[in-house]
């Protein structure tokens, strides 16, 4: 089942998409797509309505974060072998953890506005796991359990932010519009398995990243086990999980990074597509 959020940002209704690709609203039955209906029964009796008796959702719609009211951004860094060598880290023995602020959250087909300053600004297609109940001190046996669905995120990152202006990451992850989230949230019941997902990203047309969730250091289930040791996930929550090779500043001989009026698209086997056009505030 794949759930989505459409409407004005503030405003955003839920719906679910059928088979043929369009939007049904959810209105009557949920009041959004959020941590109160993620656990196995809310998803269950959405799963058993007949999406051909809900109200056809008409015209162009704004596609919305697919969560709402989402309650931490928790994003792990050097989280693929092959993105870790392209620039230059080390392998890291545990999960890099660091954290996006909620204000960074927009949907997927919204503009990516690069801070003013922002000459660095950087994309990373990432795998999204939304978690649906509570995960405090789970194994990785079960961890997967605790996942109601997974998505798409552009983890957008601002390098000279991140590495210069002295602190942590979140000082370069946190910018407003730096999180795309969606399309959809799909159930965890069509992803047969996390890690085995295809990824991409195109700048302007031009394949930048191409990777696959195998190469992951830790797994999702492994990440889950280490994150609920250190905090209780909520439902909610969201963890970004790490991006393949082929980031603008891997590479060679040069970085390269966005600039005003670029379009970035990515992919994740599944999970749908984003689109962004990147502006920059004067």
């Amino acid at each position: 089942m794949k759930l989505v959020r459409y409407g004005a940002v503030g405003a955003e209704k839920p719906a679910m998409l059928d088979d043929e690709g369009q939007l049904r609203d959810l209105s009557a039955h949920v009041s959004d797509i959020n941590g109160d209906m993620l656990d196995d029964a809310s998803i269950a009796k959405l799963r058993a309505l007949d999406p051909a008796s809900l109200p056809l959702v008409e015209g162009e719609q704004r596609i919305g974060a697919c969560v709402g009211n989402i309650g931490k951004f928790l994003c792990i860094g050097l989280n693929y072998s092959d993105h870790a060598a392209e620039t230059g880290a080390e392998i890291p023995k545990h999960p890099i953890l660091f954290f996006k602020a909620n204000s960074a959250i927009v949907g997927a087909y919204d503009d990516v506005v690069m801070p003013r300053g922002s000459t660095q600004t950087d994309w990373e297609v990432e795998l999204g796991v939304v978690i649906g109940t509570t995960a405090k001190y789970v194994t990785k046996e079960n961890a997967l359990d605790h996942v109601a669905g997974y998505c798409i995120v552009n983890d957008v990152s601002e390098r000279h932010f991140q590495a210069n202006l002295t602190g942590q990451w979140t000082k370069g992850k946190s910018c407003d519009t730096f999180g795309p989230t969606g399309p959809w949230l799909v159930t965890r019941d069509e992803v047969e398995d996390p890690q085995n997902l295809d990824m991409a990203l195109d700048v302007n047309g031009k394949r930048m990243q191409t990777g696959t969730t195998s190469t992951m250091i830790f797994t999702v289930a492994e990440i889950i086990e280490h994150l609920s040791g250190l905090m209780t996930l909520h439902p909610g929550d969201v963890i970004t999980t790490g991006t393949p090779p082929g980031v603008g500043l891997g590479m060679k001989p040069e970085p390269v990074f966005l600039k005003k009026g670029d379009v970035m698209e990515l992919t994740i086997q599944g999970l749908g597509h984003q689109r962004q056009k990147v502006d920059q505030d004067a």
